[in-house]
């Protein structure tokens, strides 16, 4: 039987704890603000994390680490006698376009790119049923969630101060004036390249992060270390007149640990300690 629950309840800290200290099989599934999480786990370990009820495309992960191009990833990905991500891993390394450790690296990415946004979620409800595990024709990574937990909990602090430097992903960005000569002594991943790429007084920074698929997190971590460095600045987008002096500003979302019912930690403790 399926144990179901709020995160108003449980957090996503306490319930990978829980998966973490019981060593549980199965899958957990969140919902929360209209989008749908499955993380799937072995022996207490994270091995899968997807948004994407197909369960995402190897293609599309190699795409967005930069080892294939865009062309690469759509023509693979329409590919049809292509039947599984295995299958195709193996045809891309034996090919040469990767790596075996390419492939591990953009998967892993992947899964935790999947699972760290999680952790700002502070309503929404889960489920996790014991023993299952969709997404077989997927390469899993198994990932200890000590080191998940830690970096999701450093990442909700990260994104408290993020969500207080850029409230308004309604601004658009602008370089300063010559920031190629900046530019030149600054190494940038593949991710902020494409960010840099679309910065424009047309494109609010919501925006960019939707031509890029980049989550609030990410694009907000990329915009300001653009910032501090000095090469991009705030503007008003093209078009967009200031609001009126006293209307209100929309205020951001503000993150607040869920208060803990008694009944729902007795119950979610008893469950994961049960025997598989």
């Amino acid at each position: 039987m399926a144990l179901k629950g709020n995160l108003r309840d449980f957090s996503t800290t306490q319930l990978l704890n829980l998966i973490n200290l019981a060593r549980k099989t199965g899958t957990l599934t969140i919902d929360a603000n209209g989008n749908q999480s499955w993380l799937c786990f072995k022996e207490g370990k994270l091995v899968y994390a997807t948004q994407d009820e197909r369960g995402g495309h190897l293609a599309k992960m190699l795409q967005q680490s930069g080892k294939l191009t865009d062309e690469q990833a759509r023509a693979i990905q329409q590919r049809m006698e292509i039947k599984n991500d295995k299958e195709l891993g193996l045809l891309l390394i034996n090919a040469g376009y990767v790596s075996q450790e390419d492939i591990v690296r953009s998967v892993r990415s992947y899964i935790l790119n999947n699972v760290y946004p999680l952790f700002t979620w502070s309503d929404g409800t889960f489920r996790f049923d014991a023993n299952m595990l969709p997404f077989e024709d997927r390469i899993t990574i198994p990932i200890s969630l000590e080191n998940v937990i830690m970096e999701g909990s450093r990442r909700m602090q990260e994104w408290e101060r993020l969500q207080d430097e850029l409230p308004n992903l309604d601004m658009a960005l602008r370089f300063v004036e010559r920031p190629d000569a900046r530019m030149r002594d600054i190494n940038m991943s593949v991710e902020e390249w494409r960010v840099v790429s679309f910065i424009n007084p047309r494109n609010t920074i919501h925006q960019i992060a939707q031509f890029n698929n980049t989550s609030e997190f990410q694009i907000r971590k990329i915009v300001y270390a653009l910032m501090q460095a000095g090469l991009v600045e705030l503007v008003l987008p093209e078009g967009v007149t200031r609001p009126a002096p006293g209307a209100p500003d929309k205020a951001p979302a503000t993150m607040r640990p869920p208060a803990v019912k008694r009944g729902v930690v007795e119950k979610l403790i008893g469950f994961f300690q049960q025997r598989q």
